[in-house]
């Protein structure tokens, strides 16, 4: 091999020179010089294949919804704590609590004012503890209406009073403004984030008890009807039309509508609710969250179609009831069944991929304000779990249940039943 090598290279240095001498034997002829081997090429490594991206997810949050906070006076006196002069109601509100930590977001109607003590009052004006707003914030909300007909129980000053205890105990609140500007802001819409899905909140009562707002202030809570201080029939249109398109225009993934209207103690709503939810569900409304009659009325999927042809699909529920209070009718056994039970509503909310938010499940928990007479301050007036309640008497491991309670109990459930419908209770899935 090293001659063949050196001949080749002999042979190139000559070429185009005079002819070659013979530097040896010529090869015979049809012979072929070895081939030279020529190492293999390195093996080119493959890149790998990028990982595929993952499948985008939908957003699913839980949103909880409750009815009136109100707090007459026999609940007021029992949730005072000598020991330190305060007011905290921890107690009545501890089953609540449990169920509202599973939440992303819960939201209730505050029916009474915060205008400072120590007078606090009952019906018909209310007003109570500023340890009611820590007490609510404590069991898991994170938003209040404050528009309601008790809203000026005690005054503009009252009102604007309960804007700064919420605010010094961080809960947010929407329907009442302290100032111009503040009901200008966002057109006095409340925009959250529940887990990840954002929800335009807007908020309005059907009238003030008669109270009127002052000429200087008319911006102070946000009222649906224009003759709101005499016959209440006529819904201002160009507001709640103004309004919804300013919540559209903000882009949110939902707009929801906590409105007080109705006639109290009727278990099923009126011909003015189902126009009115229908209009708000026209101009946008997901969800119409209802309260004022202080008892439980049906919800329902609405769909309406637009003005521009479009069809849309609201969830209406016309009323959460109370939700803690201390009305009573003894005289009325119906009605003081219905006072007292309540529940917490429980709505899933899916954003899609494609960023389209639906309500995708409804569910509730009945609640009963239970009422202890004759035991000590702090345990005469609770909020149970009905159907927590009725497990724990039956095992034999209640403490406050006893067996009036427990009828009760069960009849708070089967009304419950009657109203919203069975397949909606929490407690009676598999």
């Amino acid at each position: 091999m090293r001659r063949f090598l050196s001949l080749a290279l002999g042979l190139i240095l000559l070429a185009g020179c005079a002819p070659a001498q013979s530097m040896g034997p010529a090869p015979s002829e049809g012979s072929q010089p070895p081939a030279q081997s020529q190492p293999e090429p390195p093996a080119q490594s493959q890149p790998e294949p990028p990982a595929p991206e993952p499948e985008p997810k939908p957003i699913v949050s839980r949103l909880m919804v409750a009815g009136d906070v109100m707090s007459h006076m026999p609940l007021t006196n029992d949730c005072y704590v000598k020991e330190t002069d305060s007011y905290d109601y921890g107690h009545v509100l501890r089953d609540a609590a449990q169920q509202l930590a599973l939440a992303d977001y819960a939201v209730a109607n505050l029916e009474t004012t915060l205008a400072g003590g120590p007078e606090y009052s009952g019906y018909p004006r209310f007003n109570s503890p500023d340890g009611l707003a820590y007490s609510i914030r404590d069991a898991g909300f994170d938003l209040l209406c404050t528009t309601n007909n008790h809203c000026l129980d005690k005054g503009v000053s009252g009102l604007n009073r309960t804007l700064d205890v919420l605010d010094e105990a961080g809960v947010p609140h929407v329907g009442t403004y302290r100032t111009q500007e503040e009901r200008d802001e966002n057109q006095g819409i409340y925009v959250a984030d529940v887990g990840g899905i954002s929800v335009a909140f807007l908020a309005y009562t059907y009238g003030l008890n008669g109270h009127r707002l002052p000429k200087d202030g008319p911006y102070a809570a946000n009222v649906f009807n224009t003759d709101y201080y005499t016959s209440v029939s006529n819904p201002d249109y160009e507001l709640l039309r103004a309004d919804m398109a300013a919540a559209r225009a903000l882009d949110a993934d939902l707009i929801a509508v906590i409105i007080h209207w109705g006639w109290e103690y009727h278990t099923k709503q009126n011909r003015n609710q189902e126009e009115l939810a229908r209009f708000l569900v026209e101009q946008g409304a997901g969800l119409v969250l209802g309260g004022h009659p202080h008892v439980l009325q049906p919800y329902d999927m609405v769909t309406v179609t637009g003005a521009d042809g479009e069809e849309r699909q609201g969830f209406v529920i016309y009323s959460l009831g109370n939700f803690i209070s201390n009305q009573n009718f003894s005289d009325d056994r119906k009605k003081d069944l219905a006072t007292k039970t309540t529940v917490i509503l429980d709505l899933e909310l899916t954003k899609s991929p494609d960023g389209n938010t639906s309500l995708t499940d409804v569910r509730y928990t009945p609640y009963y304000m239970l009422h202890r007479n004759g035991k000590p301050v702090g345990e005469r007036r609770f909020l149970v779990n009905v159907s927590q309640s009725i497990a724990d008497y039956e095992s034999g491991n209640s403490v406050l249940i006893d067996k009036k309670s427990y009828n009760q109990l069960l009849q708070a459930r089967e009304l419950c039943h009657e109203i919203l419908g069975g397949e909606g209770d929490r407690a009676s899935e598999p």
